[in-house]
């Protein structure tokens, strides 16, 4: 028998614990004879980053921090089949790298070069809402091209991830097994590569971007008539976030609108990473119920258990947060949402 490293042996191991695979499934059943959900891969592709963050209340360096990192983590609280892809440099900790693996996210797509990491580092005013960046280093990301494994490429949901649009070209072409395609952007793409994200937007299934970005990639100060207008450029979905208010998600029909609301904190202490974390959760939770051509009604599920993770991420520095989260955790806070929203009419 071959020999199995370390890193393979604890992946196969989360795999048979984790709580969507077989006993976990066999819970979930009513009775024996119906059939479990059918597990599908998630592939990952984005940002993984050091950042330095400044709050009213603290400051920290050298965090795990980046696009890829929070979607990973917040997939793999659903599934365990989560490949990343990304690029990190020499200075990047191995703690950091530990933590992922721990949590059962391959990283075989994930690219060591001998330049420095890419890194942020920002500041949070008063109202946690706004932020100054003060430092954005992109060192490895600049002559980066994302290369998938051939296990990464068959993955059935691909999430591209905020990079830019030349490297989610770059993944999308790679992922030659993906049934469901998702793509998140910010303004600087919309500024800088706005052809090239029109492109990207034409070979998606769904599009997440926040309200502010919407209006103006939509040209329009209308929330709803910007994610429409969205739709018109190519995915068939597109979910517009708007912070603490929640989200709207659009299907292909009119009629198909969905808000959702966010889950609300008593403080937020650092919200770096939360819509990453919305993304990942989302597509972790379509990936753990076999949802690889999800439905309008599967988004809205999605949507809201991608929502609930994404407010654990807002409670601590980086993932420190979310990396402690459980399937458990967020049924209970999903119970507590369903409570705040439900009425009568």
């Amino acid at each position: 028998m071959n020999d199995i490293d370390t890193a393979e042996a604890q992946r196969i191991l989360r795999r048979l614990l984790h709580p969507t695979t077989y006993g976990g499934l066999a819970q979930r059943c009513k009775n024996y004879s119906q059939t479990p959900t059918y597990l599908m891969s998630v592939i990952i592709a984005g940002t993984v980053a050091l950042d330095n963050v400044k709050t009213p209340q603290d400051a920290q360096e050298n965090l795990l921090g980046g696009s890829a990192s929070y979607a990973a983590l917040a997939a793999s609280i659903f599934t365990p089949e989560v490949h990343l892809v990304g690029i990190i440099g020499h200075d990047f900790p191995q703690g950091h790298l530990d933590l992922l693996s721990s949590k059962g996210i391959t990283l075989d797509g994930l690219e060591r070069s001998t330049g420095a990491s890419f890194t942020w580092s920002g500041e949070y005013h008063d109202d946690m809402n706004s932020r100054t960046t003060h430092n954005v280093a992109i060192n490895v990301l600049e002559h980066w091209t994302p290369k998938l494994s051939t296990a990464g490429a068959a993955a059935k949901i691909a999430v591209l991830a905020n990079m830019s649009p030349d490297n989610q070209m770059q993944t999308l072409e790679q992922c030659t097994g993906a049934d469901f395609i998702t793509a998140d952007t910010m303004d600087l793409w919309i500024s800088i590569a706005n052809e090239r994200l029109h492109d990207v937007l034409k070979k998606i299934d769904l599009l997440v971007i926040n309200d502010g970005e919407a209006k103006e990639f939509a040209g329009t100060t209308n929330l709803v008539e910007a994610g429409r207008r969205l739709q018109a450029k190519g995915p068939r979905f597109v979910i517009v976030k708007r912070g603490e208010h929640g989200s709207f998600l659009f299907g292909e029909n009119t009629e198909d609108f969905f808000a959702c609301s966010a889950y609300p904190l008593d403080s937020v202490f650092d919200p770096t990473g939360a819509g990453d974390s919305f993304l990942g959760g989302l597509a972790g939770w379509l990936s753990a119920n076999g949802k690889t051509k999800p439905t309008f009604e599967d988004l809205k599920t999605a949507v809201v258990h991608g929502s609930v993770t994404a407010s654990y991420t807002c409670e601590a520095f980086s993932t420190h947060k979310l990396q402690t989260v459980t399937q458990a955790d967020v049924a209970a806070r999903l119970k507590q949402l369903k409570s705040y929203t439900d009425f009568v009419a």
